[in-house]
């Protein structure tokens, strides 16, 4: 069975930083696309970072240049890098698989699995 679980939420300070952790297992992760989802209170999941099997990464436009995602497939993690905190990154954020069967469905993205979430609050 394919399992994401992701760690390293909590609270951040405005400003600061967090890094958020997603061992996979159950699926040939050097293989996929792997991204972060985000889920703010009240609101609907929007992708947050994609990365490809190649490296190649994207992010959307609101944490461009603060957030950085990477993976090691070595050790089957992917990772979150998130920098210069905003309270609007207040979320769950979720590790989440891509798949050409996916129903979870962001700006054209599938995704087929996803993790429990982890959740990040920024506040001072």
């Amino acid at each position: 069975d394919v399992q994401l679980q992701a760690s390293g939420g909590g609270l951040g300070q405005p400003g600061g930083s967090l890094k958020l952790s997603c061992v996979a297992s159950g699926f040939s992760f050097k293989t996929f696309a792997m991204g972060w989802i985000r889920q703010a209170p009240g609101k609907g999941l929007e992708g947050v970072a994609d990365i490809m099997n190649d490296g190649r990464t994207d992010y959307v436009d609101s944490v461009r240049g603060r957030f950085t995602i990477s993976r090691d497939n070595a050790k089957n993690t992917l990772y979150l890098q998130m920098d210069n905190l905003r309270p609007e990154d207040t979320a769950v954020y979720y590790c989440a698989k891509r798949g050409m069967r996916g129903k979870t469905v962001i700006n054209g993205r599938k995704y087929d699995y996803r993790g429990q979430g982890t959740l990040v609050t920024v506040s001072s």
